[in-house]
């Protein structure tokens, strides 16, 4: 009665198209398990003109969204969204129909689905030697180092009171800072929280770094691929037009699924992590949630470029660090290249940092409280951060270093664990005290 044309084009293309894509485009015949056949072409005819899937669609030249825009003209429910500055891309909606012609040109390399992404202080400080760290008696606390937060926003607590360098709303288009699931306040905290509402107790390893909060994720904390791309582009773009107040760190504690593309470039994800790299900012990804099983790394945590960062369990005890094991949850490389990761551990298990009041996580985590202003969170979420935070350090003793000597020196100044198994622990467990003490050499 009809020929699965979807199915066809996806096999014929397959070659351009990635595996979600392909599984989403198979997947768009579920609906005829329950309608009577002699229909079905009908309605195969109708899901090609009016279907819509959300893709990313990337060219071999920069230019080659311009002609995109006289397909769009010919399938009114195509709708391009946006195009990106720094990976010859753009996102849309398209239709198969629309698809099918757009996969015909030559021009275009790749297409993706706009697949989701989500989100994924107390002990932590000391335990990675990072509570007062000095180097030659000068106190390092991360001042002059900016931090961008790329999560859920960022509340403005009182411990960020006056450091809050930015803000750019990429879900809901709001200017002040907030944050309506909580994530992105705790991340905030995690890197650079003052304590000053805890006397100190709660407080990040840059406490008086800046930071800038870049909101991609929504309320329950989930985004999509090209908010994500947007908010990494937006950093780059913010230190060409504000040189004296640059971006120095981004920490990202989110990432999606690990995709088996042909090589591990071929990940807009990791394309945009990697450029802002490439631009000298310093990029501390999540490792992701899914351990202890291994080839686990969430993207963009997968690129062989970024920092990687693990989770690791201090057992709430600063003192010692013989009790401290890898958290049970902390993704296990390879990644699918054959990359040993994560590149660090940094503790990331019952972290006490920054409420934001009456947000998602507030509201549904009541346990989780501390107080009024503080509440514990586990993950490589938050691992992440307290590395951004580390880095913070390290960039205020050595403004001049750049994102690799940064790495180096953080992997050289691990402490226990580098005899054990890289695709767990890494480089083994982070020592803020040791990595600037090598960037020292």
């Amino acid at each position: 009665m009809f020929e699965y044309s979807i199915v066809q084009l996806a096999r014929h293309y397959a070659h351009k198209l990635d595996r979600p894509l392909r599984h989403f485009l198979v997947s768009i015949y579920k609906p005829f398990l329950y309608t009577p056949c002699i229909i079905h072409k009908q309605l195969e005819r109708w899901m090609k003109k009016m279907k819509r899937i959300p893709v990313i669609i990337q060219f071999h030249e920069e230019n080659g969204v311009f002609a995109l825009k006289e397909v769009e003209k010919q399938h009114f429910r195509m709708k391009i969204h946006h195009q990106f500055r720094y990976i010859p891309s753009c996102s849309a909606e398209v239709t198969p129909q629309a698809l099918e012609q757009i996969l015909q040109r030559h021009d275009v390399k790749k297409v993706y689905l706009n697949r989701k992404v989500s989100a994924l202080l107390n002990n932590a400080v000391p335990s990675a030697n990072a509570k007062n760290v000095a180097v030659n008696g000068t106190a390092l606390s991360g001042k002059g180092v900016t931090i961008a937060i790329v999560d859920t926003g960022i509340y403005p607590h009182p411990d960020l009171e006056g450091r809050i360098a930015g803000f750019v709303d990429f879900v809901n288009g709001r200017t002040e800072p907030y944050d309506d699931n909580g994530h992105g306040t705790h991340c905030a905290g995690d890197a650079a929280g003052n304590g000053s509402v805890s006397s100190g107790l709660y407080r990040g390893p840059a406490y008086e770094a800046n930071v800038v909060g870049v909101k991609v994720l929504n309320k329950v904390g989930a985004g999509r691929l090209d908010t994500i791309i947007r908010g990494i582009e937006w950093c780059i773009q913010y230190n060409e037009t504000s040189k004296d107040e640059k971006i120095d760190i981004i920490s990202l504690s989110l990432g999606g699924e690990s995709q088996p593309f042909p090589e591990e470039n071929d990940d807009p994800l990791v394309q945009a992590a990697e450029k802002a790299w490439d631009k000298g900012i310093v990029v501390c990804a999540a490792a992701g949630n899914a351990g202890p099983e291994y080839r686990t790394i969430s993207s963009p945590g997968i690129s062989d470029k970024i920092i990687t960062v693990g989770a690791l369990d201090d057992r709430d005890t600063a003192e010692t660090r013989e009790d401290d094991e890898i958290a049970d949850f902390s993704s296990r490389g390879p990644t699918y290249y054959g990359v040993s990761k994560p590149d660090i551990v940094v503790p990331g298990v019952n972290i006490v940092s920054l409420r934001a009041p009456k947000s998602f996580l507030d509201k549904y985590q009541k346990q989780n409280r501390i107080g009024q202003y503080y509440m514990s969170m586990s993950g490589t979420s938050m691992a992440t951060p307290i590395c951004a935070g580390i880095v913070a350090l390290m960039l205020q003793y050595k403004p001049d270093a750049t994102p690799d000597e940064i790495k180096r020196a953080l992997k050289e100044g691990a402490g226990l664990w580098k005899d054990r198994d890289p695709n767990i622990y890494g480089a083994g467990y982070v020592d803020a005290q040791r990595a600037i003490g090598l960037l020292a050499k």
